[in-house]
């Protein structure tokens, strides 16, 4: 199947804006080429990448409206300096490619990352051993799923998890993606995980995951619209999606929620912050912990306390 890919050519401050912007459009995925994380890598490496700034690449459908996307995009630029943000070179570049390109962009910029104390992500096609002891390793092949640890919404989920999990938890990820919050959570000790998808992409990709990771089990892959349907309840819900849809989610949680449960909550850019925690304060829910990297939020959030 082909694709229409879609370039920003930007400032790498503003990659998690155009980011944003990318998937606020629609787009299955992205590659991102940043001059700033070159820094310190060998000079045939960073040679092969961008000079300065950043080239952020969404993945579209080949029907996408290209003229819809370009002047979204020109408008998003427009307004980066609005946000304190430079456009750097400001272009948009639409192409079509194969699937095959996907594969190929993601293999040359992804590489093992330690994003928590505890938690390493590696590309399956890399030999790795765990550095220290302690260190868990979760092995990915991304293929056309966002969530692959290096976009700072998923870092912050990760860490959310780490620092929530005490053992024996019933989990459901809500928007699974690649799977890695649902291998994550197991990992760390959960004892169960449902992890739901609305894209049958998705699931397929997250099942695949699962079979990279054949000492993990206990995990269900099931495709899903939000929390629609579920009856069961869980002592932590998880979803990194766009504030778009962790709006509808929201008010779905309590009922599915245990007692003393915990929401995690990431993928929200900084405008949309606010209607977020209004959606949890309606919805009975107070954030007990918010985290930020650049233009981004996860948020951590239960029942108050007596």
């Amino acid at each position: 199947m082909d694709y229409l890919t879609v370039t920003v050519t930007t400032s790498s401050e503003a990659v998690d804006a155009i980011s944003a912007a990318l998937m606020a459009l629609s787009a299955s995925g992205l590659a991102i080429d940043d001059a700033a994380d070159m820094v310190g890598q060998p000079a045939a490496i960073a040679a092969q990448h961008q000079a300065a700034g950043a080239a952020v690449t969404g993945y579209f459908a080949p029907d996408a409206d290209q003229t819809a996307i370009r002047a979204a995009l020109t408008a998003k630029i427009a307004q980066l300096p609005d946000f304190g943000l430079a456009r750097g070179a400001g272009t948009v570049t639409i192409r079509g490619g194969a699937e095959a390109d996907w594969a190929d962009n993601w293999k040359q910029y992804y590489q093992p990352l330690r994003v928590t104390r505890y938690l390493t992500i590696v590309p399956d096609w890399l030999d790795y051993r765990p550095a220290q002891a302690g260190e868990m390793v979760i092995r990915l092949d991304p293929d056309m799923a966002f969530g692959t640890g290096k976009h700072p919404t998923t870092a912050m989920m990760l860490q959310l998890l780490e620092a929530t999990v005490r053992g024996g938890e019933r989990m459901i990820d809500v928007g699974t993606g690649s799977g890695v919050l649902a291998l994550a959570g197991r990992l760390l000790g959960v004892d169960s995980v449902l992890a739901t998808d609305v894209d049958q992409v998705a699931v397929t990709n997250a099942e695949k995951n699962l079979a990279l990771n054949p000492g993990v089990s206990g995990i269900t892959v099931a495709a899903n619209d939000l929390l629609t349907g579920i009856t069961n309840q869980a002592d932590l819900i998880v979803a990194n999606i766009l504030a778009e849809v962790l709006l509808p989610l929201i008010p779905q949680v309590p009922a599915r929620l245990a007692p003393h449960g915990t929401v995690l909550l990431s993928g929200i850019f900084h405008d949309q912050l606010a209607a977020v925690e209004a959606a949890l304060a309606a919805s009975g829910l107070e954030v007990t912990t918010r985290l930020q990297r650049g233009d981004w939020f996860a948020l951590s959030a239960a029942r108050p306390t007596e």
